[in-house]
C-alpha cells in the first residue's frame, strides 16, 4: 500500500478558530479524518503532519521524495500556508526531492491580498488547488490517485 503524505505548514494548527470566515470552522483534526477517509477510499496509507517550522517541512518533503523513489509513496499534498509566498527553500526541496506534489490552499488565494497571489511552490508542483475549503484535501487525494 502506497502512502500519501499530507503536509501542513504554519498556523494550520489553528484551523477552526483562525479567521473562520476565510478558513471555515473545521479543525485540523477534522481535516485529518477527512483525509483518512479519502485515503482509505483510494487504497492509500496516510502520513498526516503539521508544523510551524520551515526546515521541518523541507525535511518531510525530502523524506517523501525518498519514499516515492522507493515505490512506497504516491506523492505529497502540501498546504504550506504563508511559506507558499516566501519560501525558496520549499521550492528547492520539491525539485530536489523529485516528488509529485499538489500545492493546496483552503481559500482562493487569488481573491485575497496581493502578496498571496505569488507562489514559490507552484513552479515546482505538479498541480495547484485553491478555494475548495477543507474539502480540497479529499479532492487532492483523488488527484494523487491519478498520478
Amino acid at each position: 500500500m502506497k502512502t500519501a503524505f499530507i503536509l501542513n505548514g504554519p498556523n494550520l494548527n489553528l484551523l477552526g478558530t483562525r479567521e473562520p470566515a476565510v478558513y471555515g470552522s473545521r479543525t485540523l483534526a477534522d481535516v485529518r479524518a477527512l483525509c483518512e477517509k479519502a485515503c482509505a477510499a483510494h487504497g492509500f496509507a496516510l502520513d498526516f503532519r503539521q508544523t510551524n517550522h520551515e526546515g521541518i517541512l523541507v525535511d518531510w518533503i525530502q523524506e517523501a521524495g525518498q519514499a516515492q523513489a522507493s515505490g512506497s509513496a504516491v506523492g505529497v499534498i502540501l498546504n504550506a500556508g504563508a511559506y507558499t509566498h516566501t519560501s525558496v527553500a520549499l521550492h528547492d526541496a520539491i525539485k530536489g526531492a523529485g516528488v509529485s506534489l499538489i500545492e493546496l490552499h483552503i481559500s482562493n488565494v487569488h481573491a485575497r491580498e496581493a502578496f498571496r497571489h505569488y507562489s514559490y511552490i507552484s513552479p515546482a508542483a505538479r498541480a495547484v488547488m485553491a478555494g475548495f475549503g477543507v474539502e480540497g484535501y479529499g479532492l487532492a487525494v483523488a488527484a494523487l490517485a491519478t498520478f
